[in-house]
């Protein structure tokens, strides 16, 4: 087994802020990528989001892990020409800055690939780097509601809702890191380089697919559906005793009779009405009551174990409480307590997903901003500590002061 990944020959720049690119990069670094995260002196937004626990952000604890983090200010003319004279030591850059950015900071792909001709730039962005709209700024939100995704959120007699978490950062993270290793593939037989255009409306949009024939062919948009599946029967929440409730998805008509047994009512698998998934959909709302109305009768742990009994797939709605408490995420290291360097350790989701011989590990949670800007300056650009000490003095970099009081006496001089 290869304990240090699969990516670990190759270095990773981060350039990005806030979720997308962070969550890119962490994916790299995950399975072994060395990642140097860039971050300005005030920290990645993303230390301002979700709890923190003795000032320490648990949201970068997460998205910052196996990452080393180093500070510099891109304001300075001399931090972006540290950054050029370090683009030979890596492999690929991420950065998810409006596009034009970086570019009149001396440091877009044409500037670096002029550098280091083999580069792979992962580029994310509202709109991607061509078209019309790519100079509008762009959030993740923007994108769910620009892509028509938004617009199935939610119940259909209320406007349109959202998920607490930034939803689509994430997709376009896993296609942005997905086309790098993509990129990387093709580096292995070719030697050239490439930039990744990864867009938040597109990668949002991608999830729509099902509905682009379905407009072009028959002016149908789809519509938002609540906790149902549209054209799928029963596949919704249903309530319980206790006052939870239980999503049951039957749509396989097998599964359906499987139900109907696990229900005591095995002739619903054989009446007419519900006999397979199309007439089941015209029905539904029948055979979401007769499910209701049974459902209703049972507290939620009663039902759990009548459907596993009977080999139909349904849940509870889990809280973080209930995800604590499960035994497979636990059997399948999905809660993993990581070193923490402020807080000793620190609960973190594990790897997704598991590779049998080359898998991921997760080495350290989230650094503080500029806990290794000396360690990187000193050992990858090849600076002295005095050399670090002006750079800091002039406001061109940052070093975790944390850090700088731990360093040796004789090493502070």
């Amino acid at each position: 087994m290869n304990e240090s990944g699969p990516l670990s020959d190759y270095r990773v720049l981060e350039l990005g802020s806030t979720a997308a690119g962070p969550f890119c990069a962490r994916l790299l670094a995950d399975f072994g990528a060395q990642v140097i995260k860039i971050e300005a002196r005030e920290g990645d937004p993303i230390r301002q989001l979700g709890e923190t626990v003795h000032g320490k952000s648990l949201y970068g604890a997460s998205i910052c892990r196996n990452k080393l983090i180093a500070s510099f200010n891109f304001r300075r003319e001399e931090a972006r020409n540290l950054i050029k004279a370090l683009i030979p030591k890596f492999d690929i850059v991420v950065e998810n800055f409006r596009p034009g950015t970086l570019e009149k900071w001396g440091l877009g792909y044409e500037d670096l690939r002029a550098i280091k001709p083999d580069l792979i730039m992962t580029r994310i962005s509202g709109y991607g780097q061509t078209g019309p709209y790519k100079d509008r700024p762009g959030y993740g939100v923007i994108g769910e509601a620009k892509s028509g995704l938004r617009h199935m959120m939610g119940d259909p007699d209320r406007p349109p809702s959202r998920v607490a978490i930034p939803l689509t950062d994430y997709i376009t993270a896993v296609y942005a890191a997905f086309g790098t290793v993509m990129a990387v593939l093709a580096r292995e037989k070719s030697g050239v380089g490439q930039y990744v255009d990864a867009s938040l409306v597109e990668s949002a949009f991608s999830f729509m697919e099902a509905y682009v024939p379905a407009y072009e062919k028959t002016g149908k948009m789809g519509m938002r559906t609540g906790s149902r599946l549209p054209d799928c029967a029963p596949n919704n929440l249903y309530p319980t005793r206790d006052g939870s409730y239980i999503h049951i998805t039957a749509l396989a008509d097998q599964v359906f009779k499987r139900l109907a047994v696990a229900m005591g009512q095995p002739a619903l698998g054989t009446d007419p009405r519900f006999i397979d998934q199309r007439v089941r959909f015209q029905n539904v709302d029948e055979i979401d009551r007769i499910i209701a109305d049974w459902s209703s009768a049972h507290d939620v742990d009663e039902l759990e174990a009548l459907l596993e009994q009977g080999e139909v797939p349904a849940s509870r709605v889990y809280t973080m409480a209930d995800i604590f408490k499960d035994p497979q995420y636990r059997a399948r290291d999905m809660l993993v307590p990581t070193p923490d360097d402020d807080l000793g350790t620190v609960t973190l989701a594990g790897i997704v997903p598991k590779l049998s011989a080359t898998p991921g590990r997760l080495r350290w949670s989230g650094h503080r901003t500029g806990q290794d800007t000396r360690a990187f300056l000193s050992e990858t650009a090849g600076l002295s500590d005095t050399e670090i000490d002006r750079l800091a003095a002039e406001d061109i970099v940052f070093c975790d002061p944390k850090s700088e009081a731990l360093r040796p006496a004789r090493a502070r001089g």
